[in-house]
Formats: C-alpha cells, sequence, structure tokens
C-alpha cells in the first residue's frame, strides 16, 4: 500500500498524495507519522506504533478519517488500467514544422547544433510544408482540433514558409472542418513591426525564449556573431507582448550549470512585465553547461526559494503563472494522457526542413528514429506503436513511482540520449521533476487554504 502513497514535507506543510487518483491532502504530523505503518486493515498495529508518541483517541479518530478517505477513493485508490485505446494505432494531432534548420543566435547549449541538427542548415520549402499540412489532415482522422508548432532554429528567418503554411492551413480549415491551433518559438532577436503584426492577425501564440537576468541571457544566447542580444531581444519581446495585450505567449527560460541561482532569472522576467514563465532545466552530455548528479541539493534548495519567491509575489498581488506551479487537481488530464505525455512518436511527430518525419523535434537527426516522410508517410511502422506502448506502465523504473501520473514517464528523447532507450528514464530529469512536483503541490495546497 505504501506504493500508493506520497507524502513528504514542503513548507513546513505534511503533505500526503494519493498517486492512483491525485488527491492531494494537508495533513498533521500525528497522520503523517501514522502513514508510515498504516495499510487500510492494520489499526490495531497502527494504535500500538502510536503508543506514547500521541494520545489514544487522537488517534482511532484519524483512523477513521483515514478510512473514509479510502471508502471515497481519495486514498490508497485502485490501480489505473491501460486504456483500450492504446491498442488501437494513434491519430495525429499536432506536428513540429523545423521550419529553419538554421539560426541567427548560437545559444552554447542549443540542443538542436544551432540549428543544423547534424547536417546542413537549409529551409524548409513551400511544397514540405503544405504536404505537412495535408499529412496531419489525413492522418488525423475524425479529430477536429489539430496543431502545427513553428519551429527550428528560428523560424523567423524563413517568415515566407511561415505565412505559406499559414495561409494553407487556413485553405485547408475551410475545406475540412478542422481547427488548427498555431504556435511559434522564437528567439526574438527578428522581430519587428511587420512580423509582430502578422503574427498577431493571424493569431500565432508565441513561445518566446530568454533566459532570465541580461548576464545569464548574454553568457548563453550571444547572435551568430559572437555578440550580446539581450538588449534588442527584450525590447522586441515587451513590444511584441504589448501588442496581444499580455495574451497568447508564454516566456521560457533555460538554466544550466551556470545558473544554478535561477530565482533570480525568474524574477527578472517577472520584474520586465512578463507574468507567463517557465524555466526549463538543460539537458547535455559531456558539456560545462551540464546538471550532474552532485548539483542536486543545490538545485532542491533553489526550487525551494523559488516556491518563496512565487508565494510572496502573489500574496503582494503581483503574481505570476510559472508553468511548473499551476496543477490543476481536479480537472486534470485524462487517463491516456497520463500515461503517455505528449504523444511523441504516435499523436505528434517532427517534420524536418526537407519533410522527413520523427517523433519529435528533439529527435530531428537521429537517424534510427527517422519514421518515413511527410510526401510517403510512416514507413516505419513499428516504432510507432513502441512509442505508443512506451507509457508509464510499461517502464520498469516508472510503475511504482509516485510521479508517474504527473511526468507520464519523462521525456522520450531524453532517454534515449542518455540511456539508448526510451523506456529508461533520464535520472536527473526524474529527480529534478520530483521536486518541482513537491513544490508544485505545495503551492497548490497554499495558495486554495489561503483563499
Amino acid at each position: 500500500m505504501q506504493k500508493k502513497i506520497h507524502k513528504f514535507v514542503q513548507n513546513g506543510m505534511y503533505i500526503l498524495l494519493d498517486v492512483n487518483s491525485g488527491a492531494v491532502h494537508v495533513v498533521d504530523k500525528m497522520i503523517y507519522d501514522m502513514m508510515d505503518y498504516f495499510d487500510g486493515e492494520n489499526d490495531a498495529e497502527v494504535q500500538k506504533a502510536m503508543d506514547g508518541m500521541y494520545p489514544a483517541g487522537d488517534v482511532q479518530e484519524a483512523l477513521g478519517e483515514l478510512h473514509h478517505l479510502m471508502e471515497i477513493q481519495q486514498l490508497f485508490a485502485p490501480d489505473i488500467d491501460v486504456p483500450p485505446t492504446f491498442k488501437a494505432k494513434g491519430l495525429v494531432k499536432s506536428l513540429c514544422l523545423m521550419t529553419a534548420h538554421d539560426c541567427n543566435m548560437r545559444c552554447k547549449y542549443c540542443f538542436g547544433d544551432t540549428g543544423e541538427y547534424g547536417g546542413e542548415r537549409q529551409m524548409m520549402s513551400k511544397e514540405v510544408g503544405q504536404a505537412a499540412v495535408d499529412y496531419i489532415i489525413d492522418h488525423s482522422g475524425p479529430r477536429k482540433h489539430c496543431e502545427i508548432d513553428f519551429f527550428g532554429g528560428e523560424p523567423l528567418i524563413n517568415m515566407p514558409l511561415v505565412k505559406h503554411v499559414t495561409e494553407y492551413v487556413r485553405k485547408r480549415e475551410r475545406e475540412t472542418g478542422k481547427v488548427f491551433k498555431l504556435t511559434l518559438t522564437t528567439n526574438g532577436l527578428a522581430l519587428n513591426d511587420a512580423n509582430i503584426q502578422w503574427l498577431n492577425d493571424n493569431n500565432i501564440s508565441l513561445v518566446l525564449s530568454t533566459d532570465g537576468r541580461r548576464e545569464t541571457h548574454d553568457n548563453m544566447r550571444p547572435d551568430a556573431g559572437g555578440n550580446p542580444t539581450y538588449d534588442k531581444v527584450m525590447a522586441n519581446f515587451r513590444k511584441c507582448v504589448d501588442s496581444r495585450n499580455d495574451e497568447n505567449y508564454y516566456m521560457r527560460g533555460t538554466y544550466t550549470a551556470c545558473n544554478l541561482d535561477f530565482t533570480k532569472d525568474v524574477e527578472a522576467m517577472a520584474d520586465a512585465g512578463f507574468d507567463i514563465l517557465s524555466m526549463e532545466p538543460v539537458v547535455l552530455k559531456d558539456s560545462p553547461y551540464a546538471l550532474t548528479e552532485d548539483m542536486l541539493p543545490e538545485i532542491y534548495a533553489e526550487y525551494d526559494r523559488l516556491t518563496e519567491f512565487y508565494l510572496k509575489r502573489h500574496r503582494e498581488g503581483k503574481g505570476f503563472f510559472f508553468f511548473h506551479f499551476n496543477m490543476d487537481l481536479s480537472n486534470g488530464p485524462c487517463v491516456a494522457k497520463r500515461l503517455s505525455g505528449c504523444g511523441a512518436g504516435h499523436e505528434y511527430y517532427a517534420v524536418a526542413a526537407n519533410g522527413d518525419l520523427y517523433p519529435c523535434h528533439q529527435f530531428v537527426g537521429r537517424d534510427r528514429y527517422r519514421l518515413g516522410d511527410v510526401f510517403s508517410g510512416v514507413q516505419n511502422q513499428e516504432l510507432p506503436q513502441y512509442f505508443r506502448q512506451s507509457h508509464v506502465l510499461n517502464k520498469p523504473k516508472c510503475v511504482d513511482c509516485w510521479a508517474r501520473f504527473f511526468c507520464s514517464g519523462g521525456c522520450h528523447a531524453n532517454a534515449d540520449l542518455f540511456n539508448e532507450d526510451i523506456r529508461i528514464p533520464y535520472d536527473m530529469g526524474c529527480a529534478i521533476q520530483k521536486k518541482r512536483l513537491e513544490c508544485a503541490l505545495a503551492v497548490q495546497a497554499i495558495l486554495a487554504l489561503e483563499k
């Protein structure tokens, strides 16, 4: 039964998570201690263990409360079974278009080799872009809502392609009844009045990449000539976000071994007036910027500081949305989503500039993961089904992990990078994710109690 719960202390609170139901309980120290013994059928053993520590009457009352939680399936809830849909072939719901295998920045931690992805610098053609739109329409079945993300490299350096694909998407929407959400991820260097207006007019959601403080950003994100970019990028981002009434965007940062004090970077973004934020750990091998196991105590402590900063801002009326601290505990993802996460390799594909299909943008250039292309479709039929079956209940390290239904088994690309097997999770990613989840659960509990 202990595998069905997770208990921890965060921000001075004793928190009990029921893994299968996702129910979160803020408990007192007595119940926290009782849960080292309680399994639902051993009240006498629990009472004996607590004898001398807590009053017998209080223990008995608490046992009644625990049994009530079991009755309403918020404690030791039944295990989740794999839905029958996983046996079927997946419908494609989302594509990432690698519009430019090139970039106007030279970020030191770039997983895409500054846009080359292990090959040559090239731009996606209009023919490939159109074929990608047709591909997702033809392979999304009855699904009405689909998504396309313009990615790179830097997609704004291939703006003619972005515009052409967008126009083609709107045409195909009218013809098919499909509805597309379009997103563009940009480093901001090429944002200008004209393309900002176009992005707004065409309802393109934006992911804005920056790393927070000036010194962090300029250290990691120089332009192609090695020059600092912070001032130009932040001015462009400010103009862009103001033009869309602070909506339909989020700002994404990355922390590396060089800025383990990343709360200061989140604070810098918030102080600059951006209030939809994310800060992601870098994933690198054999690099001076890589995160290593010996850094975990410092990273954990920094998430504690970030939690305090986040709560402080909310209490001051200057709150912001932080992607990893915002969780819907009552109406969260469906079972399929909780098991498989992003759907890479079976519901979500990346399209390389030449039209090749890969399980996601991080697999582009890894030859053994090439699936086919947008013109002839998926030729490797086994690999998508393998990805579809690589959910948390089929990963030995995940099946008993308390975080499995929040992280959905972690990132397949990171698992492959470090372990050459998408079913063996990346250990550092797991450790960071679990700490981040504890902070997020505490944040939700604290905010609920303070309402």
